[in-house]
Protein backbone atom coordinates (compact mmCIF):
# COMPACT_ATOMS: atom_id res chain seq x y z
CA UNK A 1 0.00 0.00 0.00
CA UNK A 2 3.08 2.12 0.17
CA UNK A 3 4.69 3.86 -2.67
CA UNK A 4 6.88 6.72 -3.62
CA UNK A 5 7.19 6.30 -7.02
CA UNK A 6 5.72 8.54 -9.84
CA UNK A 7 5.18 4.85 -11.93
CA UNK A 8 2.42 2.33 -11.13
CA UNK A 9 4.37 -0.58 -11.05
CA UNK A 10 7.83 -1.41 -10.72
CA UNK A 11 10.29 -4.37 -11.85
CA UNK A 12 12.67 -7.28 -9.85
CA UNK A 13 12.59 -10.65 -10.64
CA UNK A 14 14.69 -13.59 -10.33
CA UNK A 15 16.00 -14.09 -14.06
CA UNK A 16 14.61 -10.29 -14.70
CA UNK A 17 16.53 -7.26 -14.86
CA UNK A 18 16.82 -5.48 -11.46
CA UNK A 19 15.10 -2.50 -11.34
CA UNK A 20 16.47 0.57 -8.99
CA UNK A 21 13.08 1.62 -8.26
CA UNK A 22 12.14 -1.84 -7.01
CA UNK A 23 10.04 -1.65 -3.77
CA UNK A 24 9.69 -5.33 -3.62
CA UNK A 25 10.86 -5.20 0.22
CA UNK A 26 8.69 -2.22 1.53
CA UNK A 27 5.30 -3.78 0.08
CA UNK A 28 6.57 -6.87 1.95
CA UNK A 29 6.81 -5.05 5.01
CA UNK A 30 3.93 -2.96 4.39
CA UNK A 31 1.77 -5.90 4.00
CA UNK A 32 3.17 -7.44 7.51
CA UNK A 33 3.08 -4.49 9.61
CA UNK A 34 -0.71 -3.20 8.72
CA UNK A 35 -2.01 -6.67 7.46
CA UNK A 36 -4.91 -6.31 10.44
CA UNK A 37 -5.80 -3.03 8.78
CA UNK A 38 -5.86 -4.69 5.63
CA UNK A 39 -8.16 -7.28 6.77
CA UNK A 40 -10.44 -5.04 8.39
CA UNK A 41 -10.93 -3.02 5.54
CA UNK A 42 -11.80 -5.56 3.64
CA UNK A 43 -13.99 -7.05 6.11
CA UNK A 44 -15.48 -3.72 6.14
CA UNK A 45 -16.59 -3.77 2.74
CA UNK A 46 -20.59 -4.01 1.80
CA UNK A 47 -20.56 -6.99 -0.40
CA UNK A 48 -23.91 -8.84 -0.91
CA UNK A 49 -22.35 -12.29 -1.48
CA UNK A 50 -18.91 -13.86 -1.23
CA UNK A 51 -17.36 -12.46 -4.77
CA UNK A 52 -15.62 -15.59 -6.42
CA UNK A 53 -13.92 -13.29 -9.17
CA UNK A 54 -11.85 -10.60 -7.98
CA UNK A 55 -9.29 -8.26 -9.84
CA UNK A 56 -6.54 -6.52 -7.66
CA UNK A 57 -5.18 -3.49 -9.56
CA UNK A 58 -1.97 -2.37 -9.18
CA UNK A 59 -1.38 -5.59 -6.90
CA UNK A 60 2.38 -5.12 -6.27
CA UNK A 61 3.96 -8.25 -4.60
CA UNK A 62 0.37 -9.17 -3.35
CA UNK A 63 -0.55 -7.66 0.08
CA UNK A 64 -4.23 -7.06 -0.83
CA UNK A 65 -4.39 -10.57 -3.37
CA UNK A 66 -3.47 -12.38 -0.12
CA UNK A 67 -5.81 -10.82 2.15
CA UNK A 68 -8.87 -10.78 -0.19
CA UNK A 69 -7.45 -14.77 -0.88
CA UNK A 70 -8.17 -15.55 2.57
CA UNK A 71 -11.47 -13.55 3.29
CA UNK A 72 -12.80 -15.05 0.28
CA UNK A 73 -12.05 -18.62 0.08
CA UNK A 74 -13.99 -19.69 -2.58
CA UNK A 75 -12.79 -16.67 -4.99
CA UNK A 76 -10.09 -16.47 -7.37
CA UNK A 77 -8.07 -13.63 -8.23
CA UNK A 78 -6.65 -11.64 -11.00
CA UNK A 79 -3.60 -9.82 -9.90
CA UNK A 80 -2.66 -6.81 -12.62
CA UNK A 81 0.56 -4.76 -12.09
CA UNK A 82 3.05 -3.59 -14.60
CA UNK A 83 6.19 -4.93 -12.94
CA UNK A 84 7.74 -8.46 -13.64
CA UNK A 85 8.61 -8.48 -10.68
CA UNK A 86 6.35 -7.62 -8.35
CA UNK A 87 4.00 -10.42 -10.79
CA UNK A 88 7.09 -12.97 -10.05
CA UNK A 89 7.20 -12.37 -6.63
CA UNK A 90 3.73 -12.91 -6.10
CA UNK A 91 3.32 -16.26 -7.96
CA UNK A 92 5.90 -17.59 -6.12
CA UNK A 93 4.38 -16.50 -2.62
CA UNK A 94 0.91 -17.59 -3.57
CA UNK A 95 3.22 -21.27 -4.14
CA UNK A 96 4.41 -21.10 -1.14
CA UNK A 97 0.92 -20.66 0.18
CA UNK A 98 -0.44 -23.38 -1.88
CA UNK A 99 -2.38 -21.32 -3.67
CA UNK A 100 -1.30 -20.83 -7.10
CA UNK A 101 -4.00 -21.98 -8.53
CA UNK A 102 -6.49 -19.35 -7.37
CA UNK A 103 -4.01 -16.67 -8.55
CA UNK A 104 -3.74 -15.80 -12.01
CA UNK A 105 -1.12 -12.89 -12.96
CA UNK A 106 -1.70 -10.09 -15.71
CA UNK A 107 1.28 -8.03 -16.47
CA UNK A 108 0.15 -4.86 -18.48
CA UNK A 109 0.41 -0.99 -18.52
CA UNK A 110 -3.31 0.47 -17.30
CA UNK A 111 -2.98 3.61 -18.78
CA UNK A 112 -2.52 1.71 -22.04
CA UNK A 113 -4.97 -0.94 -23.81
CA UNK A 114 -6.22 -3.09 -21.23
CA UNK A 115 -6.04 -6.31 -20.68
CA UNK A 116 -9.47 -9.02 -20.59
CA UNK A 117 -10.35 -9.20 -17.59
CA UNK A 118 -13.83 -11.22 -17.55
CA UNK A 119 -16.81 -9.56 -15.45
CA UNK A 120 -15.64 -9.63 -12.24
CA UNK A 121 -17.33 -8.64 -9.01
CA UNK A 122 -14.70 -6.94 -6.89
CA UNK A 123 -11.94 -4.94 -8.02
CA UNK A 124 -9.81 -3.87 -5.60
CA UNK A 125 -7.43 -1.42 -5.89
CA UNK A 126 -5.02 0.18 -2.89
CA UNK A 127 -2.83 2.69 -3.51
CA UNK A 128 -2.32 2.52 -7.42
CA UNK A 129 -5.37 5.04 -9.18
CA UNK A 130 -3.44 8.12 -8.05
CA UNK A 131 -0.36 6.22 -10.28
CA UNK A 132 -2.68 6.71 -12.87
CA UNK A 133 -2.22 9.19 -16.05
CA UNK A 134 -5.70 9.29 -17.10
CA UNK A 135 -7.53 8.06 -13.43
CA UNK A 136 -11.21 9.01 -14.72
CA UNK A 137 -10.41 6.64 -17.75
CA UNK A 138 -9.20 3.65 -15.58
CA UNK A 139 -12.65 4.43 -13.72
CA UNK A 140 -15.00 4.35 -16.34
CA UNK A 141 -13.37 0.59 -17.52
CA UNK A 142 -13.49 -0.53 -14.00
CA UNK A 143 -17.34 0.28 -14.44
CA UNK A 144 -16.90 -1.40 -17.69
CA UNK A 145 -15.48 -4.27 -16.54
CA UNK A 146 -16.96 -5.14 -13.01
CA UNK A 147 -20.28 -7.35 -13.15
CA UNK A 148 -23.59 -6.04 -13.00
CA UNK A 149 -23.93 -5.11 -9.36
CA UNK A 150 -20.09 -5.51 -8.84
CA UNK A 151 -18.07 -3.47 -6.14
CA UNK A 152 -15.19 -1.16 -6.55
CA UNK A 153 -12.59 -0.52 -3.51
CA UNK A 154 -10.54 2.11 -3.54
CA UNK A 155 -7.49 2.45 -1.00
CA UNK A 156 -5.36 5.61 -0.61
CA UNK A 157 -3.07 6.77 1.76
CA UNK A 158 -3.63 10.35 3.68
CA UNK A 159 0.75 9.88 3.25
CA UNK A 160 3.74 8.29 4.04
CA UNK A 161 3.60 6.07 7.60
CA UNK A 162 5.17 8.40 10.52
CA UNK A 163 7.59 6.43 12.92
CA UNK A 164 9.83 8.52 15.47
CA UNK A 165 8.18 10.77 17.84
CA UNK A 166 8.09 14.19 17.27
CA UNK A 167 11.34 15.18 19.35
CA UNK A 168 13.76 12.69 17.71
CA UNK A 169 16.22 12.80 16.96
CA UNK A 170 17.84 14.42 19.54
CA UNK A 171 20.03 16.93 17.38
CA UNK A 172 17.37 17.73 15.20
CA UNK A 173 13.46 17.47 16.73
CA UNK A 174 10.79 17.34 13.95
CA UNK A 175 13.16 16.19 11.19
CA UNK A 176 10.36 13.84 10.25
CA UNK A 177 8.05 16.45 9.79
CA UNK A 178 9.62 18.36 7.79
CA UNK A 179 10.67 15.14 4.96
CA UNK A 180 7.28 14.82 4.67
CA UNK A 181 7.01 18.90 4.31
CA UNK A 182 9.77 18.01 1.45
CA UNK A 183 7.68 14.85 0.24
CA UNK A 184 4.66 16.57 0.14
CA UNK A 185 6.03 19.04 -2.26
CA UNK A 186 7.52 16.47 -4.33
CA UNK A 187 4.57 14.45 -4.87
CA UNK A 188 2.74 17.89 -5.50
CA UNK A 189 4.73 17.78 -8.29
CA UNK A 190 5.09 14.38 -9.83
CA UNK A 191 1.87 12.60 -9.13
CA UNK A 192 -1.47 15.30 -8.99
CA UNK A 193 -3.94 12.90 -8.58
CA UNK A 194 -2.56 11.96 -5.08
CA UNK A 195 -5.57 13.31 -2.42
CA UNK A 196 -8.08 13.41 -5.60
CA UNK A 197 -11.90 13.50 -4.54
CA UNK A 198 -12.33 9.86 -5.51
CA UNK A 199 -16.18 10.10 -4.08
CA UNK A 200 -16.62 12.45 -7.20
CA UNK A 201 -14.62 10.69 -9.45
CA UNK A 202 -16.20 7.22 -8.74
CA UNK A 203 -19.61 9.55 -8.77
CA UNK A 204 -19.25 10.94 -12.02
CA UNK A 205 -17.80 7.95 -13.91
CA UNK A 206 -21.38 6.36 -13.00
CA UNK A 207 -20.74 4.17 -10.04
CA UNK A 208 -23.22 4.52 -6.78
CA UNK A 209 -20.33 5.09 -3.29
CA UNK A 210 -22.09 3.15 -0.98
CA UNK A 211 -19.33 3.38 1.55
CA UNK A 212 -16.67 5.41 2.46
CA UNK A 213 -14.32 5.39 5.72
CA UNK A 214 -10.82 6.62 7.49
CA UNK A 215 -8.44 4.23 8.47
CA UNK A 216 -6.12 5.78 11.37
CA UNK A 217 -3.44 3.63 12.54
CA UNK A 218 -1.06 3.88 15.49
CA UNK A 219 0.61 1.44 16.86
CA UNK A 220 3.18 1.20 19.18
CA UNK A 221 5.00 2.46 20.82
CA UNK A 222 7.25 -1.14 19.96
CA UNK A 223 11.41 -2.31 18.83
CA UNK A 224 9.47 -4.80 16.68
CA UNK A 225 12.52 -6.11 13.94
CA UNK A 226 9.52 -5.59 11.30
CA UNK A 227 8.68 -2.28 12.17
CA UNK A 228 12.04 -1.03 12.32
CA UNK A 229 12.84 -2.42 9.50
CA UNK A 230 9.55 -0.90 8.17
CA UNK A 231 10.91 2.50 9.32
CA UNK A 232 14.43 1.75 7.73
CA UNK A 233 12.83 1.33 4.40
CA UNK A 234 10.21 4.16 4.29
CA UNK A 235 12.67 6.86 5.27
CA UNK A 236 15.36 5.53 2.81
CA UNK A 237 12.71 5.75 -0.02
CA UNK A 238 11.80 9.38 0.96
CA UNK A 239 15.30 10.39 1.38
CA UNK A 240 15.62 9.64 -2.69
CA UNK A 241 12.44 12.21 -3.03
CA UNK A 242 13.44 14.92 -0.60
CA UNK A 243 17.41 15.48 -0.66
CA UNK A 244 16.94 18.87 -2.67
CA UNK A 245 14.43 19.52 -0.08
CA UNK A 246 16.04 19.39 3.44
CA UNK A 247 19.38 21.43 4.63
CA UNK A 248 22.98 19.97 4.95
CA UNK A 249 22.38 19.66 9.18
CA UNK A 250 18.63 17.27 8.57
CA UNK A 251 20.12 15.33 5.72
CA UNK A 252 23.17 14.86 8.01
CA UNK A 253 21.10 13.46 11.16
CA UNK A 254 18.68 11.80 8.52
CA UNK A 255 21.75 9.53 7.03
CA UNK A 256 22.90 8.47 11.10
CA UNK A 257 19.03 7.02 11.43
CA UNK A 258 19.70 5.52 8.04
CA UNK A 259 23.31 4.05 9.29
CA UNK A 260 22.65 0.56 9.84
CA UNK A 261 25.84 0.41 11.35
CA UNK A 262 26.27 3.48 13.21
CA UNK A 263 25.14 4.15 16.85
CA UNK A 264 21.95 6.09 15.95
CA UNK A 265 20.42 3.78 13.49
CA UNK A 266 16.31 3.29 13.84
CA UNK A 267 17.30 -0.12 13.81
CA UNK A 268 18.27 0.81 17.52
CA UNK A 269 15.30 2.60 18.59
CA UNK A 270 12.54 1.69 21.57
CA UNK A 271 10.78 4.20 20.68
CA UNK A 272 9.03 3.80 16.92
CA UNK A 273 5.61 3.25 16.56
CA UNK A 274 3.74 3.60 12.93
CA UNK A 275 1.45 6.17 12.59
CA UNK A 276 -0.52 6.66 8.87
CA UNK A 277 -4.24 7.11 7.81
CA UNK A 278 -5.89 4.93 4.81
CA UNK A 279 -8.92 6.23 2.96
CA UNK A 280 -11.34 3.35 1.53
CA UNK A 281 -14.62 4.27 -0.66
CA UNK A 282 -16.83 1.27 -1.30
CA UNK A 283 -18.85 2.33 -4.81
CA UNK A 284 -21.47 0.13 -6.64
CA UNK A 285 -21.76 -0.71 -10.62
CA UNK A 286 -25.47 -0.74 -10.91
Amino acid sequence: MTDTSPHPAHEHAHGAPQDPDDQSEILDLDAEVLGEQTASIIDWLPVRSDPRRIVDLGCGTGAGTFALLRRFPDAEVTAVDSSAGHLHRLRHKAEEAGLADRVRTVRTDLDGTWPELGAPELVWASASMHHMADPDRTLRQVHGALAPGGLFAVVELAGFPRFLPPDAPADRPGLEDRCHAALDRHHAEHLPHRGADWGSKLAAAGFTVEGERTITVDLGPTRSEAVGRYALSSLTRIRGGVAEGLDAEDLTALDRLLDTEGPHSILRRDDLTVRTEREVWAARRD
